[in-house]
């Protein structure tokens, strides 16, 4: 039996670290969901989420994960039979796709190789073409947290523009929000959708969906089926039809410490420290891809690589899965698995939400180790790149 001790350094992209902050707020009784101090504190969360998402339209909280917060996106504007448009990045926006195909809507894809963003020229040409406007909505997502290919969505809204065409703009944020900039309102996103267990550093179960103005107006003639997602029935003033029914209570308890720690960071502060642990972590992967015929980068352009999870591609004949278990089962090293068409070609590392410069080190050095074990081809010294990097970065 294998003996482990210390922390699991979990480097998944979704569920990251809980900060201990987070996990004690969480540690209390429950309380009295309709008076007292849990309405004021619910109406914080939802307001100070406006924030974060940076709009001043309506934000909303649901008991669900990440897929909860993309049905509420698709029932609460489209009706039965409409068009929508997605530009497929990954396993992620895929699956969305597949999501709104099960409502009966009439999902146009625009294929991707799973290696490069969605060309918003490519956008810009169908939506021309669609002169009768039967396309109802484009959905996009930022960082498909399976090939970690972030996409440009103020380019994406620049092509809508160009091709002056009145679809809803929906923009998947779950594995982007707080890692990188998003603004729901100046970049005029319809519906933005982001969860709780990413970079916002809370427990899973909680997801948020961020409708603008032309959305919330949308939803008043849409038909598609919803009740339990519906914006209308959640803008009652009653705080009890906040959450339609009993709030989830401790994890709204979680949210607000989790706010106040972005809040104390700043969101410019976390896109900073995003961006620079994500560069030392490509610096390691590039450093092993140097091998020939080894390790690499799922996404191929440098300026599409997220700040929030890196895909590492494994040669043909390894088995990533393999690899993994390596890592957690060796070194109590968790990381993400490759989904979709990429299942067991390719392992993730997460670096997102509550991470520092020995946790990436820490998981780079691991995986590096995991490497040699395997015989897989890679350029020693991966970590020392990170090193390098991290030391010229230093404040």
């Amino acid at each position: 039996m294998t003996v482990k001790r210390g922390r699991q350094f979990l480097m998944t992209p979704g569920p990251t670290h809980v900060p201990e902050r987070v996990l004690r707020a969480m540690q209390r009784q429950a309380i009295d969901i309709t008076d007292g101090e849990f309405p004021p504190l619910a109406r914080g969360c939802l307001d100070d989420l406006k924030r974060v998402f940076r709009t001043d339209s309506e934000v909303f909280i649901y008991a669900a994960n990440g897929h909860g917060a993309w049905e509420a996106a698709l029932c609460n504007v489209l009706s039965p039979g409409d068009r929508v448009l997605l530009p497929v990045s990954g396993n992620f926006s895929e699956s969305w796709g597949r999501m709104a195909e099960a409502f009966d809507l009439d999902v146009e894809y625009l294929p991707g190789d799973w290696r490069h963003a969605p060309d918003p020229a490519a956008v810009e040409a169908r939506l021309a073409e669609d002169r009768e406007h039967a396309i109802k909505a484009v959905l996009v997502v930022q960082t498909d947290t399976a090939t970690s290919v972030t996409t440009d969505v103020v380019a994406m809204r620049r092509a809508i523009d160009a091709a002056n065409h009145p679809a809803l703009y929906l923009v998947d944020a779950i594995a982007s929000m707080g890692t990188i900039d998003l603004r729901m309102d100046e970049w005029r996103i319809d519906v933005v959708v982001s969860a709780s267990q990413k970079a916002l550093m809370g427990p899973p179960g909680l997801s948020f969906t961020g409708a603008s103005e032309k959305a919330l107006a949308a939803a008043k003639t849409a038909t598609l089926p919803r009740r339990y997602w519906d914006w209308g029935q959640r803008l009652a003033p009653e705080n009890y039809m906040w959450f339609c029914g009993t709030a989830p209570e401790h994890l709204i308890f979680a949210l607000r410490e989790s706010l106040d720690m972005v809040f104390e960071e700043t969101l410019e502060g976390a896109f900073r420290r995003h961006a620079r642990l994500a560069k030392a972590v490509r610096r390691g992967v590039a450093h092993w891809a140097e091998a020939d015929g080894g390790v690499g980068f799922n996404a191929a352009l440098p300026e599409e690589r997220a700040n929030s999870v890196t895909t590492i591609s494994v040669p043909e004949g390894v088995d990533g899965a393999a690899l993994r278990t390596l890592c957690r089962e060796r070194f109590n090293v968790a990381l993400g698995a490759g989904l979709g068409r990429l299942q067991g070609k390719a392992f993730r590392i997460g670096h997102m939400g509550d991470i520092n410069e020995p946790l990436i080190l820490g998981a780079l050095a691991s995986v590096e180790v995991c490497l040699q074990l395997m015989d897989i081809p890679h350029q020693k010294g991966g970590v020392t790149a990170a090193i390098d990097y991290l030391a010229a970065t230093a404040d």
